[in-house]
């Protein structure tokens, strides 16, 4: 349990830099609100709404300070399909109910689930995010919709983010990227998209409601579905995007509080009319990059959000597209990790394939979730290929040939089950056998029914057959599962 002080300073360690940061990242949290919200089929306003109550309470509530979590694509892509066969209150009460969904899994500590992802995947991960970060500007960069004022707004948006910091490091340059091109853009009357362009903001606060759909069984069947993938897929990553927040900051946050932070937030924005959401990688990096430490940042990114489409609304509407463009750029840039370019030369050849399996699936699919379960498959497969060939048996006959040993060294388990079988000579029967295990570890029911085999099968032709050398959590294993000394159990094997 985290104290008081920790917290409060959690809260007012960079009070100013927070601030500063809080608003570059709500006035980039605009159109990815917006378009995340055509993407799910409603209006803007449920992803505007959706992303200041997500950034607000997982600032109070979730276990990783400078992080910013909104409305998101990877949950939006889950819902069109709620959205369009039943409408915008199904999708409400699915967001509600996988808020819940995640707070279970917070209270159960599944948190824990992110140390089985490895380094290549999460790699794999970052630059898949990257890719679809740059990929998603594409539409506002396409020759047949904008003109060549776009491309060298852009182009001076990008040399500012560069190269303002040497002249100071006070103000953060994408905040000045804002602020120059959309004076530029008014001053000299431009004709470039604005976001205001992308849909119209809201001009209410969000009031409370409660869905507007019958609380009965046949509800909870269509929407738990949907409940279940959106829970899944913000947490998995709101978890990932925290591992990398950890890293950038050299800091430390609880994976399980974060998970209770993600699915109060989620619970209470679908009581306000906002869809669910998840941490935001992009939005995120800009966050540190920009000097938010804290979880003021977060915070002052939600609520300048709410000020800014609500209250400001004309003036965040003449924005120019083009410097939020190159914001975004900068952080697909600054996103991907060009070192692991590199590292294939140098790196193993199955982490190389792992890396680049999770990119090219998030690319193909555009989702997260599917990217990263081919990542940790793969190292799975992998890993459990280099452990199998640790595996060894050798054997040792007695100078009068009537007693055969044989030492197992390494792992026992389903990839290495083969060649343990294929160790052992049944053809010769000698008196005795010994299969000494004091340096192998047996770990499934595939390893303890391969020993269960060889054992039988020794004695089906008369030897006297002895297994030494158990630890304890092999004996109990064997003790559990194995057959060969059961009754019936040689009748059993004859019939095969």
């Amino acid at each position: 349990m985290m104290s008081f002080d920790a917290y409060r300073a959690q809260w007012l360690g960079s009070i100013r830099a927070d601030l500063l940061a809080g608003l570059v990242v709500a006035l980039a949290l605009i159109p990815e609100a917006i378009a995340f919200s055509i993407i799910a089929g409603v209006d803007p306003k449920v992803g505007l709404y959706a992303s200041f109550s997500i950034a607000v309470i997982t600032a109070i509530a979730g276990g990783r300070p400078g992080m910013i979590s909104a409305a998101t694509a990877a949950t939006a892509v889950l819902m069109v399909t709620l959205v369009r066969d039943h409408g915008l209150q199904y999708l409400l009460a699915a967001t509600v109910l996988a808020g819940l969904l995640q707070i279970a899994m917070g209270i159960l500590r599944l948190g824990f689930v992110m140390r089985y992802v490895s380094k290549s995947v999460m790699t794999g991960f970052v630059n898949a995010l990257a890719i679809l970060i740059f990929m998603a500007q594409l539409p506002e960069l396409d020759p047949r919709n904008v003109t060549w004022l776009t491309y060298l707004l852009v182009a001076a948006g990008l040399a500012i983010i560069y190269l303002f910091p040497l002249l100071t490091k006070a103000i953060p340059s994408p905040l000045v990227t804002i602020v120059v091109l959309t004076a530029l853009t008014v001053a000299m009357g431009l004709d470039v998209r604005t976001v205001g362009d992308m849909g119209a903001l809201p001009d209410t606060l969000p009031v409370f409601l409660i869905p507007d759909i019958p609380l009965n069984f046949e509800t909870l069947q269509i929407i738990f579905p949907y409940s279940v993938a959106v829970a899944v897929v913000g947490l998995l990553e709101s978890l990932m995007t925290q591992n990398i927040v950890d890293d950038l900051t050299d800091t430390k946050s609880n994976r399980n509080q974060e998970c209770v932070g993600q699915g109060l937030a989620n619970t209470a924005t679908g009581f306000i009319g906002g869809m669910a959401g998840c941490a935001m990688i992009g939005q995120s990096i800009i966050n540190v990059k920009s000097g938010g430490r804290g979880r003021l940042s977060c915070f002052v990114a939600g609520v300048f959000l709410l000020i800014l489409v609500v209250g400001l609304g004309d003036l965040v509407s003449i924005i120019p597209m083009p410097a939020l463009v190159a914001i975004m750029i900068m952080v697909s840039i600054g996103t991907f990790s060009w070192s692991s370019i590199t590292n294939l030369a140098v790196h193993p050849r199955s982490s190389s394939i792992v890396m680049l399996a999770t990119v090219a699936t998030v690319v193909w699919t555009h989702n997260l979730a599917i990217g990263v379960l081919v990542g940790v498959l793969l190292s799975g497969i992998f890993f459990a290929a280099k452990i199998a060939q640790l595996f060894t048996v050798r054997s040792v006959i007695s100078p009068d040939g009537r007693l055969r040993t044989y030492h197992v060294e390494g792992q026992l388990f389903y990839g290495s089950v083969e060649d343990f079988m294929n160790a052992f000579d049944f053809k010769e029967a000698p008196e005795r056998v010994v299969i000494d295990v004091s340096r192998a570890h047996i770990w499934d029911i595939s390893s303890v029914q391969a020993l269960d085999m060889a054992i039988l099968k020794f004695r089906r032709d008369g030897a006297e057959v002895e297994v030494v050398g158990m630890n304890e959590a092999t004996e109990t294993l064997v003790d559990k599962l194995a057959t060969h000394d059961k009754p019936g159990a040689m009748d059993k094997l004859m019939e095969h």
